[in-house]
């Protein structure tokens, strides 16, 4: 009886936690967004124009504000000062390095013309004998890349189950396999220690032979 009950206990658990957390997650979302109403005047608040507040109106508000921001930075007047902006905060001590740090890394990711993440291969890491899931992130560039003999690729190695950690590291393209697995099937298998499995058609392995 006992271990019917545990057993009872654990299968609910496994149906709410994952709600939980993600209910957890979007109420943190909503809630951090809500704050963008401060920026807006005391009168033009909806507690003051309705005389309640609206869970989820500052979501609307921020998506309404990048919308708005996206539509400006497109022409020409915008990108100038954009650019004037990009160079008023790199002469910032400290904030400049951070910022362009960041930027290029939003950039590379969130750009429609980058490489980040579009590709999950097979390694041999931490040393040969020991295969991971990483993701080719680009190609080797500047002074390293003319050090390097051969054709090389630039890979993202991340740590389990954190995978906002990892190793950057440059490997041979022809020691990088592709897999026939998307970029989310991947993640999920690294975050869930390779608990969830993805479908047996997203690990068929390709040769290694293929271009990525």
């Amino acid at each position: 009886m006992i271990k019917s009950i545990r057993k009872w206990l654990l299968a609910g658990l496994l149906v709410c936690l994952p709600l939980l957390i993600t209910l957890w997650v979007l109420n943190w979302i909503v809630g951090t967004l809500d704050q963008t109403l401060l920026i807006l005047p005391e009168e033009w608040r909806p507690h003051t124009l309705i005389g309640m507040n609206i869970p989820g109106f500052g979501v609307i508000l921020a998506f309404v504000i990048l919308l708005v921001l996206g539509a400006v930075t497109s022409n020409l007047f915008g990108r100038k000062l954009l650019s004037w902006w990009h160079k008023l905060v790199h002469k910032i001590p400290v904030v400049g390095s951070i910022y362009s740090g960041v930027k290029q890394v939003s950039d590379t990711l969130l750009s429609d013309s980058g490489n980040a993440f579009r590709k999950a291969v097979l390694i041999q890491w931490p040393r040969e004998g020991i295969w991971t899931i990483a993701f080719v992130t680009g190609s080797p560039g500047g002074d390293a890349a003319i050090h390097l003999p051969g054709d090389f690729l630039s890979i993202y190695v991340p740590t389990t189950p954190n995978p906002t950690g990892g190793y950057f590291v440059m490997l041979p393209r022809q020691s990088c396999i592709e897999l026939e697995m998307s970029v989310d099937d991947a993640l999920k298998y690294i975050v869930s220690m390779g608990v969830v499995v993805p479908a047996p058609s997203a690990l068929k392995v390709v040769d290694s032979a293929v271009k990525i």
